[in-house]
């Protein structure tokens, strides 16, 4: 998503071009081009797909809007499996129309897990439950903190569900450190993601992920904190931001690659 101007052909191959070896893909995207085509592209270039975003959006109170999230949950997990990723991202979902009951929406989230959390496991694949910034609360997520993922994820083994740990939705959290070192010794840090802090925000706020070193988050400390509690997996770059996606895809990922030596792992 950082550079979704790249069609998957181009992104793979500025991805051969750059030495990046793992990607994380976007349903939309690998839709686009085709699932099994782009399985197929990925693989002949020896790519890893990381992880696969997303799923989720299960709070709905309508029975049979549920049950269509719940299918299109379980695609979204054929859909990991067949890419070779053993980690789908969730995107819970916001209020529905008309509620304010963000204990009952939490509530259905679980129950949704209860159901989705076996499939997935049958297919080799884990949800990770994303945390996003409160400013989403009422229309994207209910899940604000990593606390309360955890609270959510911690029902259900850890080998089904576990969580997702973005800089961008949760430097703000002064918790957040020791909620990653309850998720680590959990075994249930299935995901890192990096995004800057600026403001700012534009209108809309959805679009308003900074580059790397942009912002207001030092991305080494984070980095230190899921190393800490024992991650050793992936660290994935995402951006959503409308002044990157208007540049040039191959220098913006290759502006990325630079950014992520420079700031997180130098």
């Amino acid at each position: 998503m950082t550079v979704k101007q790249l069609s998957m052909p181009e992104l793979v191959e500025a991805c051969r071009e750059l030495g990046i070896g793992n990607v994380g893909l976007w349903r939309e995207p690998v839709a686009a081009y085709g699932l099994e085509e782009t399985a197929k592209l990925v693989r002949d270039a020896g790519l890893t797909v990381t992880t696969l975003c997303r799923g989720g959006f299960f709070t709905a109170i309508d029975p049979d809007e549920r049950a269509a999230a719940l299918a299109d949950n379980r695609r979204a997990v054929d859909e990991a499996a067949t890419l070779g990723t053993d980690t789908l991202v969730l995107v819970s979902g916001g209020l529905p129309a008309g509620s304010k009951d963000l204990h009952g929406a939490r509530e259905r989230i679980a129950d949704a897990l209860a159901e989705l959390g076996p499939y997935a496991q049958e297919h080799g694949v884990r949800l990770a439950i994303e945390p996003l910034h409160p400013m989403f609360a009422s229309d994207r997520c209910v899940v604000s903190t990593l606390t309360q993922a955890l609270d959510l994820a911690e029902r259900f083994p850890a080998q089904q569900v576990g969580v997702t740990v973005d800089t961008y939705h949760i430097w703000w959290d002064d918790q957040a450190p020791a909620q990653i070192a309850r998720a680590g010794a959990g075994g249930r840090i299935h995901t890192f993601q990096l995004a800057d802090w600026i403001t700012p925000l534009p209108e809309g706020v959805l679009n308003g992920r900074g580059q790397i070193g942009d912002g207001a988050i030092d991305m080494r400390e984070w980095k230190g904190y899921v190393e800490a509690a024992g991650y050793t997996g992936t660290i994935e770059v995402e951006l959503f931001n409308d002044d990157l996606w208007a540049r040039d895809g191959r220098e913006v990922l290759a502006e990325t690659a630079q950014r992520f030596v420079r700031d997180v792992i130098a």
